[in-house]
């Protein structure tokens, strides 16, 4: 029984090293690895599409976002849906002046760990691999054409306020609205 245990334990951290060893190339010809948090308690992604006005709507507050927490998570925007083009991802990025990294995720290798099926989605795993948030940045739609004029709820901060105290984040899951990303299972 001993062993089964061990051999679990052992084949649950091969896993989560193996995620980390997703690497991806970015809109700025890089290659990053994403889920490796460095020194950060957290890495944000955001997944998202230039053709989905409900993801470019969540840009500057994503934006404002990644750069009030940019000392305690990484940040990364991501593109999973393989019928993204290039030059698409490329203007959208300039026009919504994303400072932060930009993925391509064609494969949807990361989207498929991250469990992501909406744009805009976020995901912050913790340094281990572990989900910490999944889930809509706020409250500003309530359904795919319900905008409320104001957010009232602020759930991606508030995660990441948690984990910044060192506390387990108060609602872990919420419903993310907007597009669906192509090829991606629905929930």
């Amino acid at each position: 029984m001993k062993f089964l245990l061990t051999l679990l334990l052992s084949l649950s951290l091969l896993v989560h090293a193996e995620d980390k060893l997703i690497t991806l190339p970015g809109a700025d010809a890089k290659d990053y690895t994403p889920l490796v948090a460095g020194d950060k308690k957290a890495v944000v992604l955001c997944f998202v599409s230039p053709y989905c006005p409900t993801s470019s709507s969540y840009i500057p507050e994503m934006n404002k976002i990644a750069a009030d927490y940019a000392t305690q998570a990484g940040f990364y925007y991501v593109h999973s849906d393989p019928d993204q083009k290039l030059t698409d991802i490329l203007q959208h990025t300039e026009m919504m002046a994303i400072k932060t990294p930009v993925l391509l995720d064609k494969d949807q290798a990361l989207a498929k760990r991250a469990q992501a099926r909406i744009t805009p989605e976020v995901v912050v795993f913790a340094p281990d691999g572990k989900t910490l948030y999944q889930g809509r940045i706020n409250d500003l739609y309530l359904g795919p054409t319900k905008k409320q004029r104001k957010a009232t709820t602020q759930d991606l901060r508030d995660a990441l306020d948690a984990i910044k105290g060192g506390k387990p984040v108060a609602v872990a899951r919420t419903d993310a609205v907007g597009c669906k990303i192509s090829g991606m299972a629905a929930k």
